[in-house]
Formats: structure tokens, C-alpha cells, sequence
């Protein structure tokens, strides 16, 4: 990757020049670097029906708004990531949604996982595990679940989370640490372990 210093026109792959009167091969080549990871962050967050819409959706107001976009102020993927963020706040109750249905799911499933077989048995616990944390992150803000998420899920640093919420990168850091405590004090004892992974 070539990398430019800040008074050049080039700034490299992960902060391009987005302003040309050609985007389209400039926003062809964040598709293709940044869509797959996105979606997969997205789906996440909404399912894999919803997901495909936002990441469609991102990358319009992208275009549509290219002309915001800073290089200075922070990378592409951050930029994107920061948009897909504000678009899932109006998905929101469906997610709170999906995950409170899916917590309820849990405390009726704990009773009735009599498997077969081991291995069947093993992927229902792994399934009700996954569900009672769901409940926990439903009871998280959405300032907090989206800090949290960005970092576990979509794999973003604490530097990229805080350039794609506009936030400072020490109120991700804090936020980070105030999650994981209530986490490891709210999930569930045999949780702990997916509260490990997540945080």
C-alpha cells in the first residue's frame, strides 16, 4: 500500500480520493475492499436479508455524500462503518426486536434439549448460550451495543470505532471497559465464555 503524506493529493488505499468527477471506479474499489466484511458485520446486527439492503444502502449515501468525506479526519473503512452505523439506528427496534425474542427462545429451549446425539446436543447448548446473551445485549444502550459490536463483530480498532461514531477514541476505550464489566456481571455464569469472545 502506498501511503502519501497528509499534504499530498494521494493519501493510499485506505483513505482515497473520493471527489473526483469520476467516483465510480474509486467506490468500486471500496466495494470490493469493504462490502464482504460489512455485510457480514451487518447480518450480524439485523439478518442477512436486512444486511444486503443496508450495505446496498451505505454505499448510496456514500456516493451521495462523498463530498463529506475526509481523509484526514479518518480511514474509508471508518467512514463506511460510520454510516452503516447510523443506518442501523432506524433498524433498531427490529434488532431489540429479534434480540428479546431470541432471549424468550432461551429460557423456553433451557428445558427441552433432551438431543440424541452429543454433537446435536452440543449445538442446542451452543444455540441457548448464544440466545441468553442476546438478552444481555438487548438490555445494552444503543450507543454502548453499537461501541461493542463494531469492535467484536465487525473487527473495527477503538481508533476506527471512534472515527466511524465521531466520538473520542478515550470514550470507546471507557465505554469498552464499562461494557465488559456489566457484561461479565449480568450474562448469565455459563455465558462467561461468549462474554470472553465478545469483550
Amino acid at each position: 500500500m502506498q501511503v502519501i503524506h497528509e499534504g499530498s493529493e494521494l493519501w493510499g488505499q485506505d483513505r482515497p480520493d473520493l471527489g473526483g468527477p469520476e467516483p465510480g471506479p474509486a467506490f468500486g474499489r471500496l466495494f470490493d475492499a469493504h462490502a464482504a466484511q460489512l455485510r457480514r458485520y451487518l447480518a450480524r446486527r439485523v439478518g442477512p436479508e436486512p444486511a444486503n439492503d443496508l450495505v446496498a444502502e451505505t454505499f448510496l449515501v456514500a456516493l451521495r455524500r462523498r463530498e463529506t468525506y475526509r481523509p484526514e479526519l479518518g480511514t474509508a473503512r471508518s467512514w463506511l462503518y460510520g454510516i452503516a452505523t447510523n443506518l442501523l439506528r432506524h433498524h433498531v427496534r427490529s434488532e431489540l426486536r429479534g434480540l428479546q425474542a431470541t432471549a424468550r427462545l432461551a429460557r423456553t429451549g433451557e428445558a427441552s434439549h433432551t438431543g440424541h446425539d452429543g454433537r446435536v446436543a452440543e449445538q442446542v447448548d451452543a444455540q441457548v448460550r448464544a440466545a441468553q446473551l442476546a438478552g444481555a445485549l438487548a438490555r445494552l444502550n444503543p450507543a454502548d451495543r453499537d461501541t461493542l459490536l463494531l469492535v467484536s463483530w465487525a473487527g473495527l480498532e477503538p481508533a476506527e470505532v471512534a472515527e466511524a461514531l465521531g466520538i473520542p477514541p478515550g470514550t470507546v476505550r471507557s465505554r469498552l471497559h464499562r461494557i465488559r464489566r456489566w457484561l461479565r456481571t449480568n450474562a448469565p455464569a455459563q455465558d462467561q465464555e461468549e462474554v470472553q469472545d465478545l469483550a
